[in-house]
């Protein structure tokens, strides 16, 4: 693996990281990281009372670049992602489903954005 993309896969989990620590603090409880389907991965899953947030967590340079890069077809894929994992987690079937986004940049505490986009 090339250099450059080791050290964004490193910055990557440690935004990750991040959020879940900002999550737990807001008194969150994550039930899930990096969790693969095979239709898409979801960086977080956290539940708070009867909220179930499926969370992504982006990381660029500013918080104001990391905002624009959730795209319509990123936006369907993690929906879909949520569903494939909401099939293999019937005990969460009565909860309030939420997508959230999390940014991140250097140097600066992880924005968090609940309801970041409608399903």
């Amino acid at each position: 693996m090339r250099q450059a993309r080791v050290r964004a896969y490193r910055s990557g989990l440690f935004a990750e990281t991040l959020a879940a620590l900002l999550l737990r603090l807001k008194g969150h409880r994550v039930v899930a990281r990096r969790y693969k389907t095979p239709v898409g991965e979801i960086d977080l899953v956290a539940l708070k009372g009867k909220r179930l947030a499926f969370i992504e967590v982006k990381r660029r340079k500013t918080a104001e670049d990391a905002a624009w890069t959730v795209p319509a077809k990123q936006r369907r894929r993690i929906v879909r992602a949520a569903q494939y994992w909401l099939a293999g987690h019937p005990d969460f079937a009565g909860h309030d489903i939420a997508f959230d986004v999390v940014l991140a940049a250097p140097w600066r505490w992880p924005q968090y954005i609940a309801n970041a986009f409608p399903v």
